[in-house]
């Protein structure tokens, strides 16, 4: 049976980014959708936890995850027999954003708690009126504790060792000066242990179901005056130029205090991490060191040699894929929790990375060069990380990369094909850069034989120029669902 309940409801204070959610805020003149959505996610102090997959939509416009969950593997702290989770946006004349969780015979701690079913629906949209949504749907079927129906309070103590609520919504309206928003999300079941409890410390936490959704109207065109002033040349980081920052998030931890580089590690829980240079590199700990134009270096520098293949570092999601005169070749990659990873100066990218595009850990994105206005520097990769609680902070949410580059283990075999590669049209430029070309000498490193120590070596030594061009294949065109170009 479904218990009707009362729910606890929040309203977010306006001080929140107004709608921080990925794609939420769209530029002037287009409204903005976003929505996200996982099933299970348990949180441990000094580990790291477990969790379903999470499903954010964009890039993807309808991503979507299921199957039976298992924590440890015998279940034995918590076990559904199915959980999926999927969300849905569209923009047009007005936008709209739907999500949903939705997990099947669960157990906690060997069936002391149990429910048939465990729903978390939100939904958001745009019209003539403004922005609105709710979280309606959202429920939780015959939840048993202790052998004893639960019913319509939204907490329950759980014996001596946690506390259980039921249906925690949040709602925030915040949004640019002249446009209406509405984001809502719901967490249909919480239970945060005050003890240790079945094989969990206190202080864990278990969420089961999540769902969020936002809408956004157009923002008002922007009214300004053009002035053309001279100015002289400037050197600038070698990181995204402004407009090239990852896909915020609203803030709901605590904001840190220091306005320099945050100096925190946060756990990357996503799954599976590599590093993300296949072969041999250097680099050092260049993160917050002084730049020109920019308040500090937002990354590391990784030095190997041109062409070298670059790997996702998780399962995840491409985006942002392109130029622009900063970063030159660059991506984005968009991990199954939410966390960004930020890759410039390639020479190329792999035919597997466009926009919306799915990869594995391990598979070849791009290839190592020195485009943008890393020209003329030693060949190397611009690598930042960007962690789902910092988002909100825009492109000064980057963390420190060195701790987890040096705790990733490095490929030592590709396991999926290197395609040849492609590189975006540069505006006022030739079709494709030079070191586009250069790069598909290099894709071959195949003929390396895992008998002789050197063959890779010299598979990954570069040509002379003579013999280089005698190899060459023609540059495949960019995919024509490119939406970095230009």
């Amino acid at each position: 049976m479904t218990v009707p309940r009362r729910r606890l409801v929040f309203l977010l204070p306006l001080t929140l980014l107004a709608f921080g959610s990925a794609g939420a805020e769209g530029p002037a003149g287009t409204p903005g959708a976003a929505a996200t959505a996982w099933a299970i996610k348990i949180s441990v102090p000094s580990s790291a936890g477990a969790a379903t997959p999470t499903v954010a939509s964009p890039p993807a416009s309808a991503p979507s995850a299921g199957g039976a969950f298992a924590y440890p593997a015998d279940g034995s702290i918590v076990a559904a027999q199915s959980t999926t989770a999927s969300a849905t946006t569209s923009v047009q004349t007005n936008a709209s954003a739907k999500a949903e969780s939705v997990v099947t015979a669960l157990s906690l701690f060997n069936g002391e708690l149990t429910a048939d079913a465990v729903t978390a629906r939100a939904s958001a949209g745009t019209g003539p009126s403004g922005a609105g949504g709710n979280e309606n749907g959202s429920t939780v079927t015959n939840l048993v504790f202790g052998g004893q129906p639960v019913g319509a309070a939204a907490k329950l103590a759980l014996g001596a060792w946690g506390q259980l609520t039921l249906g925690n919504q949040g709602v925030d309206r915040s949004a640019p000066a002249g446009a209406r928003g509405y984001r809502g999300f719901v967490t249909e079941l919480d239970i945060h242990l005050t003890a240790d409890h079945g094989g969990l410390p206190a202080n864990s936490e278990i969420q089961i179901g999540y769902a969020e959704a936002a809408a956004q109207t157009a923002p008002p065109a922007p009214t300004t005056e053009t002035t053309t002033v001279e100015t002289a040349p400037t050197t600038t980081d070698d990181g995204p130029s402004a407009g090239d920052a990852p896909r915020l998030r609203p803030n709901r931890g605590v904001t840190p205090k220091s306005n320099g580089p945050l100096k925190l590690h946060p756990k990357l829980t996503a799954g599976h991490y590599v590093f993300p240079v296949y072969g041999a590199t250097s680099y050092i700990d260049s993160f917050g060191a002084a730049r020109a134009d920019v308040t500090y270096h937002h990354g590391d520098d990784i030095f190997g040699r041109l062409g070298q293949p670059l790997v996702a570092v998780a399962d995840g999601t491409v985006f942002s894929v392109g130029w622009n005169k900063i970063g030159g070749n660059r991506l984005w990659i968009l991990d199954g929790q939410g966390n960004q990873f930020y890759y410039a100066h390639l020479s190329a990218f792999s035919t597997a990375a466009t926009n919306g595009a799915h990869v594995k850990a391990g598979q070849v994105v791009g290839f190592m060069g020195n485009t943008g206005d890393a020209e003329g520097t030693p060949v190397h990769l611009h690598f930042e990380v960007h962690p789902v609680s910092f988002l909100y902070l825009g492109y000064d949410g980057a963390v420190d990369p060195t701790p987890y580059l040096d705790a990733w283990q490095h490929q030592k075999d590709l396991p999926f094909p290197v395609a040849a590669g492609w590189a975006p049209a540069v505006p006022g430029g030739p079709s494709a850069p030079e070191p586009g070309a250069i790069l598909l000498g290099m894709t071959d490193i195949s003929s390396a034989d895992g008998l002789d120590p050197g063959s890779l070596e010299r598979a990954l030594t570069p040509l002379k120029a003579s013999a280089l061009m005698q190899t060459l294949v023609p540059t495949v065109v960019a995919p024509a669902g490119d939406l970095g170009r230009g």
